[in-house]
């Protein structure tokens, strides 16, 4: 089972807000998921980045793989260089 740590997209339309969620990289985009570990809200200026480290140190410790888009987020706020 490939795990991924990808954004969940939540809120109404044109007003997007994310979830940062561990899942199973097979599962769709919105659909089920292992664990929450945080949220991101570009709306608000400058953007909110608030994202659990322990958890997310410990999944990436176990294997998991952050997209992209994950992985800046997780330089922005300081959790991997």
């Amino acid at each position: 089972m490939a795990v991924k740590i990808r954004l969940k997209r939540m809120g109404a339309n044109k007003k997007p807000f994310y979830r940062v969620v561990v899942a199973d990289s097979r599962s769709p985009r919105d659909g089920k998921f292992i664990e929450e570990i945080g949220y991101y809200n570009p709306l608000v200026d400058p953007a909110e980045i608030k994202i659990d480290a322990e958890k997310a140190k410990k999944w990436i410790g176990t294997g998991a793989q952050p997209t992209e888009t994950v992985r800046s987020l997780f330089k922005k706020s300081g959790i991997i260089e």
